[in-house]
């Protein structure tokens, strides 16, 4: 019974942040600029939700807790929709659907283009985050195709540094932690067990 719970209780833990968002917006305390304020808040929460993601593989190894590994899909689903609710906002409240302004950005800053390039390679991952498309794709097919996160987490981590400029600290560590799991889940990636879902 207990373990029942668990799922719906992570799925609301992984929506509070945005149900925070929603309450803060309708109250007035978004600041100054609550447009710059949405779209980093969200930015913030989508590279959480990556290093939780990347987290769970060593925390399941070092824990001996393989009912862990069931979260992973769902955690990383969140970082992706707090992702792609950053670039919504972006593109709907910042640039107001001007297609032609936003590619000019990304092509003239680098931190936007780090932050795009890391989107789409999250995208294809997104979409095949289920059981039925890892059995059409097949588990070797699947795990090499997700090995884009390797790629994906450090330019979220660039597109963050850049995006700052001044105190760096913040991102920095971001940087560390996602270099560190990464490394570690390469490690274990390396020496693949049967059941893995890298």
């Amino acid at each position: 019974m207990r373990q029942r719970w668990l799922k719906p209780l992570a799925h609301l833990a992984c929506a509070l942040p945005l149900l925070w968002l929603g309450w803060q917006a309708a109250d007035g305390g978004l600041g100054a600029n609550p447009i710059e304020a949405v779209i980093r808040f969200l930015g913030d929460w989508g590279l959480r939700g990556l290093v939780l993601a990347l987290a769970v593989t060593p925390l399941r190894k070092w824990t001996g807790w393989g009912r862990l590994a069931g979260y992973r899909r769902m955690v990383g689903l969140w970082a992706f929709a707090y992702a792609a609710l950053h670039l919504s906002a972006y593109v709907v409240l910042d640039q107001f659907f001007d297609w032609a302004a936003i590619g000019h950005e990304i092509v003239k800053h680098k931190f936007i283009t780090a932050g795009m390039a890391s989107f789409l390679l999250l995208l294809p991952l997104a979409a095949t985050s289920t059981s039925g498309m890892i059995k059409r794709l097949g588990a070797a097919r699947w795990r090499k195709l997700h090995r884009a996160v390797y790629l994906a987490a450090p330019l979220a981590a660039l597109h963050y540094i850049w995006m700052v400029k001044a105190d760096i600290r913040q991102p920095v560590a971001y940087a560390l932690v996602l270099v560190l799991l990464l490394a570690v889940r390469m490690r274990f990636t390396a020496r693949p067990h049967a059941e893995e879902r890298a």
